[in-house]
């Protein structure tokens, strides 16, 4: 609430709801509206408080998590109201018979009054430090930790498998995402497509996410389309104009046949093409008669050196003849680094056999249960793939079930509060906090520190101390070159500033990408990777550690 007592315009206005519509404010665990009722019975529930949403250790044994999911989070809340079905659903399930008040409370929220403050999407991120700061009423924002934890979780942990597999990879290749038919669920489908994309994928073959997000779409037939065929006879239609348009082709299965016996007779190619299955040959060219201009063919039906390529190869030097270029071929099963490279010899056996400049580099597309550890492997074999499908160890993010993000207290009522632990990484650091990224001569990202909410800021060319949150010994010099804060204003509630405008899902990755390239060869190894440094200000530990001697019990000795 303003001084005047009237609430300020809310800040999400024309913002557009969450893209899944069982984002509502019904998607909480049960304790966020026990807890919202017993603040509000204690009088309590419009003490201001500052959570702050992180992550405690890095995925899949990795030092780097991209963060993903802030989009999201800023439609739930800019769109947050509870309906009269909602508020009669709490009611009758909450365990005590609750007062009318606190339903007409309930009534009444709109997180007009919460602040939201975040790492920009798709930037790199470490432990501890706070991805989201979201300052408002305490029973208000206690009510947004599970469904927050629930749009950054799997967004992140996602976006961070798509970038590694980018990174294992290289940067020359081309990323499809083929997940949605094993991906947990149609939510989750949808989620890792658009978060694939945000970590460096290229393209999608999931038409829903393409259309909700403008990802590019690709795709090509299944073995099913080629086991359809059985006989070269089923092609009743053969006609196909020239891709100019001058003239049109009246028989392009005679066409194709033709450079079928060419390829035939050819002494250097006629090891691979004695016999071939006509009902693929069929398949093939009742494709490129349907698609000349994105001619992709699933070669590893029957046999991919004896029939498929050969097949794939005289369809492809039809469509060359009419002035189309064939895209290339896809290797769905066997040994991908051997098979890609015997069918890259084929190519350029034929580019230089019958003079076709360019025909050698068609795209070798691979599948098959890709993973981390299967193009890490055919990159050590040595392989000729261009492109790579991946599915089901990428959207299932099979090698680690969830990221582990929490949501904690850290000041109530403008006083520092902390939660402690035996268990170091699960004490939390208090207050309100500023965060920086620090850079050093080369480009690279040194550290990440965090300061209290009115320290002055790190400067360039500036020593300053970095400090380990909990270990003493732990502490480094680092002079800047360049000094990043990383947090920024998304929503701003009762606050005078202004709130960052969500950038379109393009920027969101190509600033991770310029992130991934900022970060040290050593910390993005796949096996052992050096830790990246996340510190706190000099002033800031000593508050940490005089706050946690006052606030943990002393014992006694009898």
């Amino acid at each position: 609430m303003e001084a005047n007592g009237s609430k300020k315009q809310h800040s999400g206005r024309g913002i557009p709801g969450p893209t899944n519509p069982m984002v509502t404010p019904m998607l909480t665990d049960l304790y966020q509206f026990t807890m919202a009722y017993a603040y509000w019975k204690a009088r309590k529930h419009q003490q201001r408080a500052v959570f702050d949403l992180y992550f405690r250790k890095n995925p899949f044994g990795g030092e780097y998590t991209v963060f993903a999911g802030l989009e999201e989070c800023v439609r739930f809340i800019a769109n947050y109201k509870l309906s009269e079905e909602d508020i009669n659903f709490i009611k009758k399930n909450l365990s005590v018979s609750c007062e009318d008040g606190f339903l007409d409370y309930l009534r009444g929220i709109d997180c007009s009054d919460v602040e939201l403050y975040a790492v920009p999407e798709g930037s790199v991120v470490f432990p501890k430090v706070p991805l989201l700061r979201v300052e408002g009423p305490i029973a208000v924002v206690q009510l947004l930790e599970a469904p927050f934890l629930n749009l950054i979780n799997f967004a992140s942990l996602v976006a961070t498998n798509a970038a590694r597999h980018r990174f294992v990879a290289g940067k020359s290749k081309t990323l499809l995402e083929f997940g949605l038919r094993r991906a947990q669920g149609p939510d989750g489908g949808v989620g890792a497509s658009k978060y694939c994309y945000i970590g460096g994928f290229d393209a999608t073959s999931n038409v829903a996410a393409g259309m909700l997000f403008g990802i590019p779409l690709r795709g090509t037939h299944s073995h099913a389309f080629v086991s359809s065929y059985m006989s070269l006879d089923e092609i009743t239609n053969k006609r196909l104009r020239r891709k100019d348009g001058s003239s049109t082709c009246e028989d392009f299965l005679s066409l194709v046949q033709k450079w079928q016996r060419k390829i035939q007779c050819s002494n250097s190619l006629r090891s691979i093409s004695a016999e071939t299955n006509q009902s693929e040959l069929a398949a093939f060219t009742s494709y490129a008669l349907a698609f000349p201009d994105n001619f992709l063919a699933l070669v590893d039906t029957y046999d991919v050196i004896r029939s498929g390529i050969p097949n794939f190869c005289a369809v492809a030097l039809a469509l060359n003849d009419l002035g189309y270029k064939a895209m290339g071929i896809r290797l769905d099963s066997g040994d991908l680094a051997y098979l890609s490279c015997e069918v890259r010899k084929i190519f350029y056996t034929i580019e230089k056999e019958f003079g076709l400049p360019g025909f050698g580099k068609m795209s070798i597309t691979a599948s098959n249960d890709l993973n981390e550890e299967t193009l890490d492997a055919l990159n050590k074999q040595g392989h000729e793939v261009d492109t790579y499908g991946i599915g089901t160890y990428l959207v299932t993010c099979y090698a680690q079930a969830a990221l582990g993000v929490v949501f904690k207290l850290v000041e109530i009522y403008n006083q520092p509060r902390t939660k402690l632990s035996e268990d170091l990484s699960k004490v939390t650091i208090p207050c309100k906090k500023r965060i920086y990224r620090l850079y050093g001569k080369e480009g690279y990202s040194l550290v990440d520190i965090m300061t209290g909410e009115n320290e002055p800021s790190p400067k360039v060319g500036e020593r300053i101390l970095c400090r380990h949150p909990f270990q003493e010994s732990k502490r480094v010099y680092v002079v800047p070159q360049h000094v990043e804060e990383l947090l920024r204003c998304y929503c701003a509630g009762i606050s005078d500033k202004k709130a960052e405008i969500l950038p379109p899902l393009k920027e969101i990755r190509e600033r991770c990408i310029k992130q991934l390239e900022q970060m040290r060869p050593d910390h993005m190894r796949r096996i052992n990777p050096t830790p990246y440094k996340v510190s706190v200000s000099a002033k800031l530990y000593d508050f940490i550690h005089f706050l946690w001697f006052n606030e943990a019990p002393v014992g006694e000795l009898r």
